[in-house]
């Protein structure tokens, strides 16, 4: 029979973390490592491609293959612009229900050596392998012993290599080609562990929109320069003829803002707020995924067009409407809006002015 002694209260643990007002909205958040591994098939190959422009930088190109023909290449890092005839290196990207074992690479290690064998490509410099689920501790270890993984990979050639390198023919271990597995380097093969993997994803402009956690903090933008860029001609035109449109006379170049010192003063915070976006814009190429900026930009023209196509004594009086304006207009739905403030709004307003999306003397060409 049950007894009392059976019977205990029940007493929920305490937390591991203090709560917060975060951990109300959306709860304790789940470590990146386990997402990571709970990502459905799409959300992986979204992962790696996502990943894989992490590698840019790294190389001259990087290209993804795909399909029966691909010859054991997943995604190629190419160092020179000879791709495959030079120095390259190769990421298998695998997805498994189980972390990856010795048996999951024995026919990807037939490719890369028998493909390179035919004269396919160069062997790779580098071939890692990169798991949903990571690398099984087995397998990890027999990577790093690269001389066993050369006894072990031949072992296995039958009966994962031999029928499955290609559907065309069997392909046997001898001659030639067993000479060409004995002085391989085995060397090359590795993996790539799931921190890795994040903390090079971190680094692309998906990794927010991912795994969430906020924006990095933004750096602060630069003054203008002395000297207008290249860049800037058309807003500063358009600015140089609002303010003449103001005084009655035409301003031909920013020395004659030198005898208006209310003007003078006005030109300089309008080239601030132009950098402003300017950095914003530049700051988004590496934070968010590309077109965010393009649509941050949309919102405000929206936002402030009704009111620069009103009607104004002058351009001057335009211009300062649709900066005002901007100030206002809300941006919450944009992924860049926890890290823009009024004067990117107020940029902005003179990216779409030299752009000629935004006119401030009406019937200027």
């Amino acid at each position: 029979m049950i007894s009392d002694a059976d019977m205990k209260e029940i007493i929920p643990k305490e937390p591991s973390v203090t709560p917060s007002a975060a951990h109300v909205h959306s709860g304790i958040p789940v470590p990146k490592p386990i997402r990571v591994k709970n990502f459905s098939p799409d959300e992986w190959e979204d992962f790696v491609e996502e990943w894989a422009t992490s590698l840019e930088s790294a190389y001259v190109k990087v290209r993804r293959f795909g399909g029966s023909g691909d010859c054991g290449v997943d995604v190629a890092g190419f160092c020179t612009d000879k791709g495959f005839e030079d120095t390259w290196d190769n990421y298998q990207c695998k997805r498994y229900a189980h972390p990856l074992r010795p048996s999951d690479i024995w026919v990807e290690l037939g490719k890369v050596i028998y493909y390179s064998h035919i004269g396919e490509y160069t062997p790779p410099r580098k071939h890692y392998f990169v798991a949903s689920l990571g690398v099984g501790t087995k397998l990890e270890k027999l990577l790093n012993k690269p001389t066993e993984l050369c006894e072990k990979f031949k072992e296995n050639w039958d009966g994962h290599c031999k029928r499955k390198i290609t559907t065309t023919k069997e392909i046997e271990l001898n001659g030639k080609l067993l000479l060409y597995v004995d002085a391989f380097d085995f060397t090359i093969f590795s993996s790539k562990s799931h921190v890795e993997l994040i903390e090079a994803h971190c680094h692309t402009g998906y990794h927010a929109v991912c795994f969430g956690g906020g924006l990095p903090a933004r750096p602060s933008p630069g003054a203008p320069p002395v000297v207008p860029a290249a860049s800037e001609s058309r807003y500063i035109r358009q600015l140089l003829d609002a303010y003449g449109d103001h005084l009655g006379n035409p301003l031909h170049d920013m020395s004659a803002l030198v005898a208006h010192n209310m003007l003078e003063k006005d030109f300089r915070r309008q080239r601030e707020r132009f950098y402003y976006a300017e950095a914003l814009r530049n700051f988004s190429r590496d934070t968010v995924p590309e077109g965010t900026f393009d649509d941050l930009q949309d919102e405000v023209y929206h936002g402030v067009v009704d009111v620069t196509d009103a009607t104004y004594p002058n351009g001057y009086e335009r211009m300062k409407a649709t900066v005002t304006q901007a100030s206002s207009v809300a941006l919450t739905a944009n992924p860049l809006a926890s890290v823009t403030k009024s004067q990117d709004r107020q940029g902005i307003c003179h990216q779409l002015a030299n752009e000629d999306r935004l006119k401030w003397v009406m019937g200027d060409g």
